[in-house]
């Protein structure tokens, strides 16, 4: 384990950087400059100067970024461009032997000590063994030596005081500089010195290189930057390497219950009240009973699951007979394992199976014996793979594949990340009475999740850490997400790890090739606000590998094609996304270091679905903004219309009378005038990805108690007097949404009744208006008809009267269906 030596440690003066690491230092690049507010979309989408992104030009790769584009300066430079090159000093300790007997019994505990200046890292003890294996490698960063010599020391553990062995020492312009894609290095036999410096016996094995994090050893080593003394134990080492996790491949299973045949229940006397429970390890769901009772009831209903490879649960059926309120006796039962389930990625039709059913307790064998085939269940069991599982929000989705892997198109690029640092961190922690957070970086885009290892105690942890994903849709979303380590402490796994924040960035507002590098603020939002946690350093980039299957894949459906085929009903969608993102977490967290529960629902958006009046709020205003430009097209017709302009009028009038006059150009010139628009935009094109934006989300004036009730638990936990208060403000808000649904029903309805004989005299006398219309419009020509029309609307107001017009005082007539609504 990797320690900090005492503070009193003698260290050795550090000679010069060439010197000290034998090979040539690369040329010092003067600092960059100082990061910029980016534009907005809009004015009105700005926000506060704080919570903006931040555009900044970095050396990455030993070059710099200029225009998105790395200009390489450093020739030696490797496929890991989006980070800073760190340099470690790695050492591999492997095995030792011949190692003498140091205590009375003749048994020796060993253990190796590696030690630089004031750092140090320790093996686990092994006992009573004189040739131990260890194979651990240790990562001591270049920026926080302070020695030029390497001890690498074996000790004997004793219950008192440990033994000194032997020891190598290494001076650091002798160890060699490796730089991938070389062949790893291969470990040497050391032989040990004792005290006075002489030759013993005993051996080490040890590997000794100087590389950086593009280093193959680099995500299993024990870092000198991410391990302190809170973690000298050894218990929580695993607990800070960087890891990638394989999310699981997750199927449909759908079950059709059919019917069942010769029902045995317990009682005789009566039919059963019977219904189906399915459930596959913790998901239930259950059919409705028949209506009619018999022994052989028929439900013909669908039942949905999630599962996820490799199977490792069952589908147990039971047939059950509701024998009063509140009780339910067991008919019968079958299990079925999963993995000997038909597969399914297209819309064929899947053959039904009858299945026999058990008693679920042998009261009498003779019994067993009569009744054991006698029962059975008539099934349609299949997986679905055809369907793109939805474990995440939709609209955040970072894959959308079928489950079936035959069904999946070629890859059209590669998405690069490349994970910097964080800086300004708020303190999620407290140690030795000052505040601090140990933090680490999740990424996550398809089914690979990515975490960077953990830097202990550090407000402005580096990670410089570059992960790659294939991308088969542009658009996807790739989610980065901050977390504090809460498992290095006292409480240790009983704790959850703190959120910081997250970063979301769709990949079709990325240009392909070029480098994004930017500060993203990370703000969360808390019960007393939202706040800004700190900043996260991202460099982003998308390279396409096949141009035309990207183009083409703009033509495609969103969703595979059995979303379209067989589509799921909004109450399924939601609880098929949640049994997903339990199945993940619960998969995820199975790994070594685990990928904690309260994260994986965190960068899955698992609450997303659930009421929020300021997420209500943030909604209507976007509803809004849509259509402001057509209020605003309303409103410049309007003045048209009133000649508060009348140059503008009648040029307004010129033009329309041209396009009357020739009908032809109409569609021209709308498409010649929203090509001019974009063109014209192109030079406001957004040239970063989009980000969290507080004013959008209604996050900055929101009201307290709001706030609360969005943190509230599901089910509430609140006192029933703020719950009834909350349940009336609810009722008053949705009563006005359900009064404008209600309007635009109405308006449909009037629509639907003009020729429906609902009012026989006013389709009487639409459908003889319809007729006259017919007749006048085929003896006169249509340019004369629209001009009309179109001069008549735009006229004068001295000829405009306040009064509502014939046609709306008509409309306002016909019926609806509002006379029907109790």
């Amino acid at each position: 384990m990797v320690t900090q030596a005492p503070a009193n440690t003698a260290i050795p003066a550090a000679p010069p950087p060439m010197q000290r690491y034998g090979y040539e230092q690369i040329k010092s690049n003067p600092p960059p400059p100082p990061p910029k507010l980016v534009r907005m979309y809009s004015e009105s989408a700005s926000q506060p100067v704080d919570y903006a992104l931040k555009e900044t030009s970095p050396y990455l790769g030993g070059g710099r970024v200029v225009g998105g584009r790395v200009l390489h300066t450093d020739k030696a430079s490797s496929t890991y461009d989006l980070v800073e090159k760190m340099h470690f000093l790695f050492v591999r300790v492997v095995k030792a032997r011949d190692l003498p007997h140091m205590d009375l019994t003749g048994s020796l505990d060993p253990y190796v000590e590696v030690r630089i200046g004031n750092y140090k890292g320790v093996t686990r003890h092994i006992e009573k063994n004189q040739n131990p294996m260890w194979n651990i490698v240790f990562a001591f960063s270049r920026e926080r030596m302070q020695a030029s010599v390497l001890e690498v020391v074996v000790k004997d553990k004793d219950l008192l005081k440990d033994d000194f062995v032997g020891f190598v020492r290494f001076d650091l312009n002798e160890v060699p500089l490796r730089v991938p894609p070389d062949s790893p290095l291969a470990p040497q036999w050391y032989r040990l010195e004792d005290k006075h410096g002489d030759r013993i016996k005993s051996e080490l094995m040890l590997a000794v290189w100087i590389g950086t994090q593009a280093d193959e050893a680099f995500p299993d080593a024990w870092h000198s930057d991410a391990a302190t003394p809170v973690d000298s134990s050894g218990a929580a080492s695993t607990l800070i390497r960087s890891k990638v996790y394989q999310a699981p491949r997750l199927w449909y299973v759908r079950v059709n219950v059919v019917e069942a045949q010769d029902l045995a229940p317990a009682d005789k006397s009566r039919f059963p009240d019977a219904y189906v429970k399915a459930h596959i390890g913790n998901q239930v769901m259950k059919t409705k009973t028949v209506q009619a009772r018999s022994l052989n009831p028929l439900w013909n209903e669908d039942l949905l699951f999630v599962a996820a490879e490799p199977f490792e649960d069952h589908l147990i059926l039971s047939v059950e007979d509701r024998v009063g309120p509140g009780k339910e006796e067991v008919i019968g039962r079958t299990i079925i394992p999963l993995n000997m389930i038909e597969k399914r990625a297209d819309d064929r039709i899947i053959h039904s199976r009858w299945f026999n059913l058990e008693k679920p307790v042998a009261v009498d064998v003779d019994q067993l014996k009569k009744d054991k085939f006698s029962m059975r269940i008539h099934l349609r069991i299949c997986l679905d793979g055809g369907y793109h599982v939805l474990d995440e929000s939709t609209h955040y989705s970072s894959d959308l594949r079928p489950t079936a892997k035959q069904l999946w198109k070629p890859t059209i690029g590669v998405l690069e990340l490349g994970i910097l640092n964080a800086v300004g961190l708020h303190p999620m922690k407290t140690r030795d009475g000052r505040g601090t957070s140990d933090t680490y970086c999740v990424a996550k885009y398809g089914h690979k999740w990515v975490r960077t290892r953990t830097i202990v105690d550090n407000l402005s942890p580096k990670y410089n850490e570059q992960y790659t994903w294939e991308v088969f849709d542009t658009a996807t979303v790739l989610t980065v997400g901050v977390f504090d380590n809460s498992q290095l402490g006292d409480k240790g796994a009983n704790s959850k790890d703190l959120r910081i924040g997250k970063v979301r960035i769709r990949i079709s507002t990325l240009e392909a090739g070029r480098v994004y590098t930017h500060s993203y603020p990370l703000l969360v939002l808390m019960p007393n606000g939202v706040k800004k946690m700190g900043e996260v350093h991202l460099a982003i980039r998308f390279s396409c590998t096949n141009f035309v299957n990207m183009l083409y894949t703009y033509t495609r459906p969103l969703l595979p094609k059995m979303h379209y085929v067989r589509p799921f009903s909004v109450m399924q969608l939601d609880m098929l996304r949640h049994q997903a993102v339990q199945i993940v977490a619960a998969r995820l967290g199975r790994a070594e270091p685990p990928l904690r529960r309260e994260v994986v629902e965190y960068m899955s958006d698992a609450d997303s679905h659930l009421w929020s009046m300021r997420r209500s709020k943030a909604n209507f205003f976007r509803l809004m903004t849509i259509f402001a430009p057509v209020f605003a097209v309303g409103k410049w017709f309007g003045d048209i219309c009133m000649w508060r302009n009348p140059i503008t009028t009648v040029l307004v009038h010129v033009l329309f009378l041209m396009l009357v006059c020739f009908p032809e150009l109409i569609l021209p010139t709308v498409f010649l005038y929203m090509f001019l628009i974009g063109i014209w935009n192109f030079r406001y094109r957004p040239r970063y990805p989009p980000h969290m934006n507080t004013k959008i989300s209604q996050a900055e004036g929101v009201h307290p108690d709001e706030l609360d009730e969005e943190f509230d638990t599901f089910p509430t936990s609140k006192n029933p007097d703020l719950v009834r208060m909350r349940y009336d403000r609810l009722r008053s808000v949705a009563g006005r949404i359900q009064t404008v649904i209600g309007d635009i029903a109405t308006q449909g309805e009037r629509m639907q009744s003009l020729l429906s004989w609902r009012d026989p005299r006013a389709t009487a006398i639409f459908v003889t208006f319809c007729l006259i219309a017919a007749v006048v419009l085929y003896v006169t020509p249509f340019q004369a008809i629209a001009a009309l029309i179109g001069i008549y609307m735009m006229r004068h107001p001295r000829f405009r009267h306040r009064l509502p017009s014939i046609p709306i005082n008509f409309f306002r007539r016909l019926p609806a269906r509002t006379d029907s609504m109790l």
